[in-house]
């Protein structure tokens, strides 16, 4: 009888460790982890480690996640910290190409973080399912965010809300994305949607004014172009720096 309680008091106290540990969670998974909606049942794309689907059943954000990686050695490593963490039986896993594996009854929210814009483009367009109002998108791209805001636009899907997170010295773009009419299409919104616009985030100055260098160097670099495409890319270019300079004088100005 010693034994047995001597053993259940043990578990108690792993148990207790377990529940005490913090989750090391980046800056920017943590900015994901707040656009969702408390009880979402979500699917995290490209989970990696699985640190996101640990802190959004550890704070009570979700009643379900699904993990999903394309390699076997990250699922892994996501099914050994969700024991760690004394998850090992709430979190579901699953080796898939993006949401090829993912049941449409069985999430209402996707998250794609820490991916290339294109590899964005392709998952949302690989599930036709997606193209419905009662889902929701949490986005964070890496590299281009200009052309995934451009064929997010392009395909039907709306910017319900967009922030900026600092993580490791550089900024982030964070969107909440769901399908349905937006704002209406422009060179500048492709840079710098009206939701960040909105979002009064202090690090909007910062970022417009890193868009307005490199939409600089795109124009100067294109100035001499002959090319009918090159002509077209500058006047692209050259139209969104016009409206990241305004935007930039607005935010200067408060307005």
């Amino acid at each position: 009888m010693a034994a047995c309680c001597f053993s259940t008091a043990f578990r108690g106290e792993r148990e207790k460790e377990k529940k005490n540990v913090q989750v090391p969670i980046s800056a920017r998974l943590l900015c994901c982890a707040e656009m969702i909606a408390p009880g979402a049942r979500v699917a995290d794309i490209g989970t990696d480690h699985g640190y996101l689907p640990v802190y959004l059943l550890r704070a009570g954000r979700a009643a379900s996640v699904l993990a999903t990686d394309l390699r076997r050695m990250p699922l892994d490593n996501a099914r050994k910290n969700a024991a760690r963490f004394g998850l090992a039986g709430r979190i579901g896993f699953v080796q898939c190409d993006g949401l090829a594996g993912v049941s449409p009854r069985a999430v209402d929210t996707v998250v794609c973080a820490g991916m290339g814009s294109d590899l964005i483009c392709r998952i949302i367009g690989d599930a036709p399912w997606l193209r419905d109002a009662g889902y929701t998108l949490i986005l964070q791209p890496q590299g281009t965010v200009h052309d995934l805001r451009r064929w997010l636009q392009a395909n039907g899907f709306a910017i319900c809300r967009e922030t900026l997170v600092q993580d490791g010295g550089f900024l982030y773009p964070v969107m909440a994305v769901r399908y349905g009419p937006g704002a209406a299409a422009s060179p500048g919104a492709d840079y710098c949607s009206r939701a960040l616009r909105e979002s009064g985030s202090p690090l909007l100055g910062a970022y417009l004014a890193r868009q307005r260098r490199n939409l600089e160097k795109s124009v100067a670099g294109l100035q001499k172009a002959r090319a009918e495409a090159d002509r077209q890319k500058l006047g692209y270019f050259a139209a969104a720096l016009a409206e990241i300079t305004q935007m930039e004088q607005d935010d200067g100005n408060g307005t």
